[in-house]
């Protein structure tokens, strides 16, 4: 019997590189109370990697010291979380995922209330607050997060201060892979932002008017920085305790737009203040020497950083270190060491002058112009330092077996494939905005909802019809790669018709326009109307680029793409072995180009029932993917989709089975909950238990995956006949064979409008139909619904095809029982 495993989304003529939406439940709230009868106030943005939760069942705001303990807690921490209810703080923290958090519990509460939430992994640290210290001190000793028993605000805040800095210190992102995509597409934002100018004073205003907006940041601390912020250098403001710290260490370790875009200017003021110092200094440094910094490391960071000793690890952000040992070790490490979630670090690090001069990554001597002046001896590197791990050992602690020394040795500009990988990537952006670049960036680290919210933001503002045409066109690629596809087109259309007007006929910015549009229209089952696009993208090309340049091999690889989705197998190959040709000579060996034309010259040759030469194509797609993105990234779930397929064809149904669950694992972590690629890998996995005998568990596939193509596809597109077609093949092999017939004769509906008359697709299902009315015992219309099938398989397919042999025998068997 046959099954239709829909097409591989790597196959599609754009790769997709959504992800789901940040949660936004716990963003920062300014000071929420709850009370058992009302609800929270609103909450708000996070501005900070943490925030303070304060549960007291007697709190009371309208006392007198409830403003002068507000205020000095908020001088400290801007968000502050107040509940009178044990049910509300408890949901409140668990439902935190991104921000760390302090808390003070009420002595009348503590008892209870923190053995429950003790393991709360985003719970850093727990102040008691009481009336009598003795009653707490024996129990509170065996909970490692509580820090202290107090009787009064004031120390509290002392206490918490400390916490603050150390957790800004733990929650710097880090990358630890060889050649991190991440790593190479926050370097290149990093580039971005420097590269951007605009109204300082302009700037200067919009932060602070965005940070008023949140409600959360003390209003005096606000009109100092938009008062004084000239009078001070930009690392005087980084290192004192007005916000800017937290706030940009926020920003950068979630990649928050609204917060990079309103704190660019300060970035690029940060960096060339270190730039400036770093080569005024650079005559009185040794050549070589060390700098430390303790910080903690989450289990999963540790182990990372383990698996990766002798390759690079970045720290991407502004990284503050110090001459002196000893605070590292004991003010950041050591304390965070006693967190039982995490691990304490102390990083050695070696300086070389001679390599880091060669580095792009400046860094100073800042004690002297700093907020606290010869405080730490501090060195201040700018953003995205790299390092290489030399080493990695414990250190000997009686109290504790989890802090460690880690050797590291700074890395200069000389790692070539990361170099080449980068180039390539910026050479990408090129011809772009400077902000629009930062949209793309955000796509390629699979941040879609943030570069929407950009580019809505740019087209607003957009200073000409050039810029706007461009917005456009950016914003339409961020609803592609979100599968929203009337939305991608109709701002692929609004780009077209700018461009039409305001640039020459075959200017190469038209020929992209076309090309978007076709991978709009096929994505959405439009094949003829894709072919049209992609054939006039490529005559623009054609005529405006030299014969190898890389964008005429992707209009070839996508016009492969329609023809295999349109069933002609050899026209597909031969475009996407003309696009690959290309790739080769313009591209480096590992650029993820060359990954998705062996995906589609995969999916062809699955196709044309060439499995060995079909499989060997996916695994080097998926070996140049491995390097070149992040671990679940979803152009990998194409891969396993496509490896799967194989199996499935060569009859290996375990080993599909596992290839196309660890594709619908990585997409739904990367994509939304609807998405249409969600839907193949249910279909795909409902095929693989069909196979297996599993009936009952393949129908709740199949029906999952037309669930989805319902709410995302249109109400005719070829993958709802997929899905049709598979749930009839499960009724067929249940027994039930009128809902079998039904669901078949749908799916034939739907290809007879969608797919041409000679499509595999239509024969697949004429040959299900045969063999339903062929067990129901009416021969004739048996008959002839597998001579329609296989005259359609003759015609679309090779000879020698296992598909057409099939066709014959089930039409032998009819005719002996006739």
């Amino acid at each position: 019997m046959d099954k239709t495993n829909l097409k591989s989304n790597a196959s599609d003529s754009s790769s997709s590189t959504t992800s789901k939406p940040n949660k936004s439940s716990t963003a920062a709230a300014t000071i929420v109370v709850s009370r058992n009868v009302t609800q929270p106030r609103p909450v708000r943005r996070m501005l900070q990697n943490f925030l303070l939760v304060w549960l007291d069942v007697d709190f009371d705001e309208s006392k007198d010291d409830y403003e002068k303990s507000m205020k000095h807690l908020q001088h400290i921490v801007a968000t502050v979380a107040v509940f009178t209810d044990v049910d509300e703080s408890v949901a409140f923290l668990t439902d935190i995922e991104n921000e760390k958090v302090f808390m003070i519990v009420s002595g009348a509460l503590a008892q209870h209330i923190i053995p429950i939430i003790q393991e709360c992994p985003q719970l850093v640290s727990i102040y008691i607050l009481c009336d009598n210290q003795s009653i707490h001190e024996e129990w509170a000793k065996t909970i490692p997060k509580v820090k202290g028993i107090y009787t009064q605000i004031e120390p509290i805040c002392k206490a918490l201060q400390i916490d603050r800095r150390n957790c800004d210190q733990d929650m710097i992102s880090i990358s630890f892979n060889r050649i991190d995509p991440l790593f190479m597409y926050t370097q290149l934002l990093k580039e971005a932002l420097l590269q951007i100018e605009d109204d300082d004073a302009n700037s200067i205003k919009e932060l602070v008017e965005y940070c008023r907006l949140q409600d959360d940041v003390s209003k005096t601390t606000l009109d100092k920085i938009e008062r004084e912020y000239r009078n001070h250098s930009p690392i005087w403001w980084y290192t004192g305790p007005y916000l800017i710290y937290s706030m940009l260490n926020c920003g950068l370790r979630q990649m928050d737009v609204d917060i990079i875009l309103k704190m660019g200017f300060f970035i690029r003021h940060l960096h060339n203040h270190i730039k400036e110092l770093h080569r005024e200094q650079q005559d009185n440094s040794s050549t070589t020497f060390q700098v430390f910094r303790g910080q903690g490391l989450s289990m999963e960071d540790f182990e990372k950083m383990k698996k990766t000793k002798g390759g690079l690890m970045s720290f991407n952000n502004f990284l503050s270190t110090s001459r002196n040992r000893m605070v590292s070790l004991e003010h950041f490490a050591r304390p965070a060491a006693q967190n039982p979630t995490s691990v304490g670090i102390l990083f050695i690090m070696n300086i070389d002058t001679a390599i880091s001069t060669n580095s792009s990554t400046p860094f100073a001597e800042v004690s002297k112009v700093g907020y606290y002046e010869d405080q730490e001896e501090e060195i201040l590197f700018s953003t995205h330092a790299v390092f290489r791990i030399d080493r990695i050992e414990r250190i000997p602690d009686n109290h504790c077996d989890r802090l460690y020394e880690v050797n590291l040795t700074i890395v200069g500009n000389d790692n070539h494939e990361l170099n080449t990988l980068t180039a390539h990537i910026r050479k990408d952006l090129g011809g772009r905005t400077r902000w629009s670049r930062l949209g793309v960036i955000f796509i390629k680290v699979s941040e879609p909802a943030k570069a929407e919210q950009l580019y809505q933001i740019l087209i607003e503002k957009a200073p000409s019809d050039k810029d706007r045409a461009e917005y456009n066109h950016q914003l339409g690629w961020v609803y592609d790669n979100m599968g929203e596809y009337s939305q991608a087109l109709l701002y692929y259309q609004k780009a077209l018709n700018i461009n039409e007007k305001i640039l020459p006929p075959n200017h190469p910015h038209l020929a992209t326009s076309y090309l978007n549009i076709g991978n709009v229209n096929s994505n959405m089952g439009e094949y003829l109307k894709a072919l049209s696009s992609y054939e006039r993208s490529l005559e623009i090309k054609k005529i405006a680029l030299p014969p190898n340049h890389p964008d005429l091999a992707i209009s070839y690889f996508n016009i492969g793409s329609v023809y295999y989705s349109m069933g002609e197998y050899s026209k597909a190959l031969s475009s996407h072995e003309r696009a690959l040709e290309i790739q080769k000579i313009a591209l480096p060996p590992k650029h993820l180009d060359l990954a998705g034309s062996y995906m589609g010259i995969g999916n062809v040759y699955r196709n044309m029932g060439e499995y060995s030469k079909a499989l060997s194509s996916y695994e080097q797609s998926l070996e140049i993917k491995k390097i070149a993105l992040p671990p679940n990234h979803p152009d990998l779930a194409g891969s396993y989709m496509g490896i799967g397929n194989v199996y499935n064809n060569m009859g290996e149904y375990s080993n599909a089975l596992s290839s196309y669950e660890r594709s619908l694992e990585i997409k739904k972590i990367t994509l939304p909950p609807n998405h249409p690629h969600l839907a193949t890998s249910y279909n795909n996995i409902g095929v693989m238990y069909d196979n297996m005998g599993e009936y009952s568990k393949a129908l709740s596939s199949y029906e999952r995956s037309l669930e989805i193509g319902k709410i995302a596809l249109p109400l005719n597109h070829p993958d709802l006949a997929a899905s049709y077609n598979n749930i009839g093949e499960v009724y067929r092999n249940m027994g039930e064979y009128s809902k079998a017939l039904s669901s078949y004769e749908r799916s034939l509906e739907i290809k007879k409008i969608t797919l041409p008359p000679n499509h595999p697709g239509l024969a697949n299902t004429y040959n299900n139909i045969g063999l339903v009315h062929e067990t129901m015992g009416e021969y004739s219309k048996a008959l002839s619904f597998l001579q329609k099938g296989l005259e359609i398989r003759q015609k679309s397919l090779p000879s020698n095809h296992p598909d057409i042999a099939q066709s014959k025998r089930n039409i032998q068997d009819v005719q002996k029982k006739m």
